[in-house]
């Protein structure tokens, strides 16, 4: 299963892309998707097309995006919400269901508690995909998140087949 996590942002989008086989998971591919300066609109289409660029070279099978929160200001939080549509825009036009986690569960999955650092979630995605190459604090974040949606898609994965073991 090929994974794209992307932390979204409307400056810098992080993406990352990771193939998950059974346990065993690998690094494939991250960096960071920058939007231009100017209107809102001209933003939006940059990362439309730089995300759409990257899901067309990885073609992943599935994909998570992090959830936002409050920020600061309202219009700020908007904004961001904005930059997350078209992270879950991309995969949805491919056809994929698109994960949805909160920053302290991907923190939780990926370091063990859910307020961890950047620094802290930096290294456990090293010790998880030995000798990745990361792009910039966006793009640890998001290879955090597809660590966290192959995670769970393994754990729902277990959990179907015991049903269907108990079910027969």
């Amino acid at each position: 299963m090929r994974v794209l996590g992307v932390d979204p942002g409307l400056r810098n989008m992080g993406w990352g892309v990771i193939d998950a086989d059974g346990s065993r998971i690998s690094h494939v591919a991250n960096g960071i998707c920058h939007s231009t300066t100017g209107p809102l609109a001209g933003r939006l289409l940059a990362l439309h097309a730089q995300l759409t660029e990257i899901f067309a070279r990885y073609l992943p099978d599935t994909a998570a995006v992090e959830h936002t929160f409050v920020n600061k200001d309202g219009a700020g939080t908007l904004k961001l919400g904005q930059a997350r549509a078209i992270a879950l825009l991309v995969p949805a036009q491919a056809g994929l269901e698109v994960g949805e986690y909160a920053p302290n569960a991907v923190k939780k999955t990926v370091v063990g508690v859910g307020h961890a650092d950047k620094a802290q979630i930096d290294h456990m995605v090293r010790l998880q995909l030995p000798g990745v190459q990361i792009e910039g604090p966006d793009a640890a974040d998001a290879l955090a998140i597809a660590l966290c949606h192959a995670h769970h898609a393994r754990a729902s994965g277990r959990m179907a087949a015991a049903l269907e073991r108990a079910g027969r």
